[in-house]
């Protein structure tokens, strides 16, 4: 198989291998790793049907991590997707009320991000090992709320590797907080800072691409690499449960091989539903993939109109982690619909800079088919949540809940009759207080932790093992810092 090249979105001139890709997490010019071009997954789609999630993963991945072995990719994939996923199926699609639902809520810190950051420390210890690396990596990483527990959980105690994570002091849920703030290892740091994802973001990709940074650490015998979807290892991992969801609707009857499916996907930094996008071009027959956005509908305005401006009041939402001004990965769907040109993203990308808002040609637009935008208000999103549970008996966690909302309205609208996978991104158990009230508002009064009990017997469900005593657990880390101020933090902790 011919080794498949990756080059930022800014430059053609900054091209690697996959593994290089892998441990640089970000290009030196601050653009994001992108393939040359998307390989196509020409097996039936009836013979992929036989395939379990992790003989599925080594096959996607395959296609992409093309300088990795077959031997490697499988021992990577069996290290991720173990025991700590409470079903030996991994992201099972269940049916609730005759709509579906890809549950990726099953890994240890019950969110979607779960699925790609078991993965992640495994690649990158082999990318470590085939490129030479003889430094120590330090994961810098800014979450919205899942993220961060989810790096934090698959990194900790990996030799060789240090993790750093901001998260916006005031803008996760509780129990987000507490499972970052009280993550054991010697190797992690958690650092809330005073300001939004955006903040901690955009303070984040400037430390990566910093000169005097970089050389001071390279001194010292360290190297930056990220966690978030701006690292190509994590967005390629998350391909996979796209055609997974696919063949398991296809062999329940749901649809004949090669009809579409829709997918309605929870989205903030773009990575998710960028993801799916990413299966569709390699053969998947998706249909429409709708961009579900909560009250911070930056990206259903983007594809209403072609128009991207991040200059706009910033809301706190009961889906935090989609409470984004900035989406990062949407560079990398411009590069695919501008024709591949790094020199015109680097463009829009300087004006999102320096005049907060881009505004992308008719032609453009005209790439943007596989997509339509929408978003739910709080109201709309707790309405959702109580409808569900009402008519189904099953209860959504607010992020899904806005996908579903969304959709349904799509549905409305447009009178669709494609089969719909609604992608379920969190458990109802990291957002009980907004659940529970959003169900009965006798519950709005209680918090989040004295309410697992109210939430396991009115699902049936279990208080999963992820956050199970977590009120309990003592915080570890206590440290907050604004914005401005991150640098000096991260100084602080690698001794430089």
């Amino acid at each position: 198989m011919a080794q498949l090249i990756y080059h930022s979105t800014r430059s053609i001139n900054q091209a690697v291998t996959a593994a290089e890709a892998i441990l640089s997490g970000i290009a030196a010019d601050g653009g994001l790793y992108v393939p040359e071009k998307i390989p196509v997954l020409t097996t039936p789609l009836r013979e992929l049907a036989r395939l379990d999630y992790r003989e599925l993963a080594v096959t996607v991945l395959q296609l992409f991590l093309t300088d990795f072995t077959e031997a490697e990719l499988r021992q990577a994939v069996a290290s991720a997707y173990n025991s700590r996923f409470d079903t030996a199926e991994i992201a099972p699609v269940a049916e609730h009320g005759g709509v579906r639902y890809l549950e990726l809520f099953h890994g240890p810190t019950l969110a979607f991000k779960d699925l790609a950051l078991a993965l992640l420390p495994y690649l990158m210890k082999m990318a470590a090992r085939k490129t030479g690396l003889d430094k120590e990596v330090v994961i810098l990483t800014a979450t919205s709320g899942d993220t961060g527990k989810a790096a934090l959980e698959a990194f900790a105690g990996v030799e060789g590797i240090r993790i750093i994570v901001f998260f916006p002091e005031q803008g996760v849920s509780p129990v987000q907080k507490q499972q970052m703030v009280t993550q054991a290892g010697n190797n992690t740091s958690v650092i809330g800072i005073e300001g939004n994802f955006d903040d901690a973001q955009s303070g984040v990709k400037q430390l990566l691409t910093d000169k005097k940074l970089i050389d001071a650490m390279e001194r010292k015998g360290l190297m930056f690499s990220s966690a978030n979807s701006i690292n190509i290892g994590r967005l390629i991992a998350q391909v996979v449960y796209y055609w997974y969801a696919y063949l398991r609707v296809m062999k329940d009857g749901g649809v004949q091989a090669g009809e579409p499916l829709d997918f309605a996907v929870p989205t903030g930094n773009f990575g998710n539903i960028l993801a799916g996008y990413y299966a569709k071009k390699m053969g998947l027959p998706v249909g429409t993939l709708i961009c579900a956005s909560n009250k911070n509908k930056v990206l259903s305005d983007f594809f209403a109109f072609g128009v991207y401006d991040k200059k706009r009041e910033f809301y706190l939402t009961s889906s935090p982690s989609m409470d984004i001004l900035i989406s990062s990965n949407l560079e990398r769907l411009l590069w695919e619909i501008c024709g591949k040109s790094s020199e015109h993203v680097a463009g829009l990308m300087q004006q999102l800079t320096s005049l907060g808002r881009y505004q992308i040609s008719e032609a453009m637009k005209k790439n943007l088919l596989d997509f339509l935008g929408g978003h739910a208000t709080e109201e709309e999103t707790f309405q959702a949540i109580r409808r569900v549970q009402e008519t189904a008996g099953y209860l959504l966690d607010p992020h899904t809940a806005v996908a579903y909302s969304v959709w349904e309205k799509y549905r409305q609208r447009t009178g669709s009759k494609i089969p719909v996978v609604v992608v379920s991104t969190a458990s109802p158990y990291k957002f009980t207080k907004d659940v529970m009230q959003a169900v009965d508002p006798k519950y709005a009064l209680g918090e989040d932790f004295a309410l697992f009990a109210e939430m396991e017997k009115m699902t049936g469900v279990p208080v999963p093992v992820g956050v199970r005593g977590l009120a309990s657990q003592p915080v570890l880390h206590k440290r907050v810092c604004k914005k401005a101020e991150m640098q000096l933090v991260v100084e602080n902790i690698l001794g430089l």
